[in-house]
């Protein structure tokens, strides 16, 4: 199974090494799972969204190098409605023969969770839904 992980997920485990995401990750680094993302900067997502910690930055870093970096492929296809600045991210995904896509952007991926056929067999989820945590 290879999972490919969205920047929110990367920058949400550097924030809460505690959390799911992280686990998500560990069990990845332990080989349960490839991890792949986006070769698209993870760094200025962790910034905007959390703001600049040092530490959380470090991690951060920390976490990229247990993660694959994939470009994305201009030449595959996308679901159909989903906005041009996520196209590329989702590109990548395909890109790298991932499995899933995991993902806490519910506005502009929600509608396409769990919708294989409508992704290119690429199964979106939340990193809650794919571990199934209630």
């Amino acid at each position: 199974m290879r999972l490919f992980l969205d920047a929110n997920v990367l920058s949400t485990s550097a924030h809460n090494p505690r959390g799911i995401a992280a686990l998500v990750i560990e069990l990845g680094v332990s080989g349960r799972w490839a991890l792949c993302s986006s070769a698209l900067p993870s760094r200025r997502h962790a910034a905007t969204s959390h703001g600049s910690s040092s530490t959380c930055l470090d991690r951060l870093g920390t976490l990229a190098r247990s993660v694959r970096l994939v470009e994305h492929r201009a030449a595959l296809d996308f679901p159909q409605g989903l906005a041009r600045k996520y196209r590329p991210i989702f590109q990548a995904a395909p890109a790298c023969q991932a499995s899933h896509l995991l993902t806490g952007d519910l506005k502009d991926f929600g509608r396409f969770m769990d919708r294989p056929d409508q992704t290119l067999g690429v199964r979106i989820r939340t990193v809650a839904g794919f571990l199934n945590v209630r």
